[in-house]
């Protein structure tokens, strides 16, 4: 009998929803509200949870229409629990757990990060160890996967994420949001000449992005109050190599410490351009694997959810009905949430 995962996801400023049958995508449906935010220079909460309020129908209608399966069919609903913004995030779980309620099927909660690293099997199969680099708006973590939903936070940032770094860098180089593209697409034309520091420069695997995004910000005013002409492009290059290869010196040392058979990219930021040619290059005379997402992939959508909600359904990791979405769900605590039959409901 085929598995048929239906999921949804709501943690940020996409409304989203997909439908896996086995190990085929038939539908991923996927609504941006980039247009409403770049107005605010970012993601504005209130905004984003009544726009998922007013998409989460449509998008759920689509992609059943394009899967032609019926709410009837289906297995089992999986949606994002978090991390997210808590009004977004309790978005979709109303919406899970609506209809899992009227159509009698089970709830399986997903970590949004978990997502972003299963991404990478529509590209390949994961191979342990691995290696998962997760860098996003709202996070920067090196996790060691040993097996199939085992993950183990080696490494993470102790203040800024690294997509935050760039929004905020981009926002006072006078760019538009988000601002990892802009600045990925005038690094091209520029060149590092601008010199950064490089924070929490260490041996460890902990990462510190808020030095390096006060630096740029404090150049800049500095350059500006002594009406000296700030090159752009030369600025965006110079902070984008000083954070990519930052990640990367700190993060590939972990190949070899934990043997790892595969390294694989997660995360919005693992669309820049630079980062996915410099982990090509550095690794290529290692023996290990390199699996970068395609790029529908690297932006929120609900294939990745559905991917790990597929895993999970293997488990029967069901949850129960009284469970709430969590905005601080910690990755190697992911499995820790009421299962069904714990509770009474």
């Amino acid at each position: 009998m085929s598995k048929i995962i239906l999921a949804i996801e709501t943690s940020c400023d996409e409304t989203a929803c997909a439908i896996l049958k086995d190990d085929k995508l038939l539908a991923n449906v996927v609504s941006t509200q980039i247009e409403i935010h770049q107005k605010y220079g970012g993601v504005f909460p209130e905004i984003a949870s009544r726009l998922h309020v007013e998409n989460i129908g449509v998008v759920l209608e689509e992609a059943l229409k394009k899967s032609q399966i019926s709410l009837e069919d289906v297995s089992a609903i999986a949606f994002t629990r978090g991390p997210g913004l808590i009004g977004a995030l309790h978005v979709g779980l109303q919406a899970a757990k609506s209809l899992c309620l009227y159509y009698n099927k089970p709830l399986i909660p997903v970590h949004h990060l978990a997502g972003h690293i299963y991404a990478n099997e529509y590209v390949t199969p994961l191979k342990f160890p691995c290696l998962a680099i997760v860098v996003s708006g709202g996070n920067t973590e090196l996790v060691i996967m040993k097996d199939h939903l085992n993950f183990e936070i080696i490494g993470e940032t102790k203040d800024d994420a690294i997509g935050e770094a760039f929004d905020k860098v981009a926002r006072v180089l006078g760019l538009p949001y988000p601002g990892g593209v802009s600045i990925d697409r005038l690094s091209k034309e520029g060149k590092p000449t601008y010199l950064l520091p490089r924070p929490l420069n260490d041996h460890s695997y902990n990462y510190s992005y808020s030095g390096l995004k006060t630096a740029v910000i404090n150049l800049v005013h500095k350059l500006e109050t002594n009406h000296q002409e700030i090159n752009v492009n030369d600025m965006a290059c110079s902070f984008q190599k000083v954070a990519i290869d930052l990640l990367l010196d700190k993060a590939l040392p972990a190949l070899d410490e934990y043997h790892c058979k595969q390294v694989v990219l997660a995360g919005g930021v693992s669309a820049n351009s630079y980062l996915r040619s410099e982990i090509v290059r550095r690794t290529k005379n290692q023996d290990v694997e390199v699996i970068i997402p395609p790029l529908w992939c690297t932006t929120d959508n609900a294939a990745m959810i559905a991917k790990v909600g597929s895993y999970l359904y293997e488990k029967k990791a069901f949850a129960s009905l009284s469970i709430s979405s969590d905005p601080s769900w910690r990755l190697e605590h992911f499995m820790d949430f009421p299962k069904k039959g714990e509770n009474h409901e």
